[in-house]
């Protein structure tokens, strides 16, 4: 799904001040949610990403970031304990493990823990025409929550 630029966000729709996309590696979902948040809502919300355990970064995830012209080329994952400040108004965990850390931090950590569960395009096996539908039917699924819960951009 490719969102529209936005300088404004909807103007009823109360924003979190800081969002933390939290997975397993912070290779694939995390990263690419919050470089959509952070391209069309960095102006007014602080986004970060991180993982349970880190890995290594994924050309895939550059390639359908590349066509929406949003450069993610040099982001390097980071655990979780890398942040330097680990309190944010809004956790969004995109697996069940980055879950089940998310809610253990929330009670001294987050003002609000939420679950996207989103699939694993590194699963599916094929062609690369495959394996990127793979990755961009992740990207337009953040895409839409993302707007679902921050509002269209405007």
């Amino acid at each position: 799904m490719d969102l529209p630029p936005s300088n404004t966000p909807e103007p009823t729709r109360k924003l979190p001040q800081s969002v933390l996309y939290l997975c397993n590696h912070n290779i694939i979902r995390s990263p690419m949610a919050e470089a959509l948040t952070r391209a069309h809502f960095g102006h007014v919300i602080y986004v970060a990403s991180a993982g349970v355990r880190t890995g290594q970064p994924d050309p895939f995830v550059e390639a359908v970031m590349d066509e929406l012209a949003i450069d993610v080329h040099n982001r390097q994952p980071q655990a979780l304990e890398d942040l330097e400040d680990t309190w944010f108004d809004m956790i969004i965990t995109l697996s069940p493990t980055a879950h089940h850390v998310a809610l253990e931090m929330a009670n001294v950590e987050a003002g609000e823990v939420i679950y996207w569960p989103s699939g694993d395009p590194t699963v599916v096996q094929g062609a690369r025409d495959q394996v990127l539908e793979a990755y961009r039917d992740v990207r337009d699924r953040l895409a839409e929550r993302i707007q679902k819960q921050f509002g269209a951009p405007g």
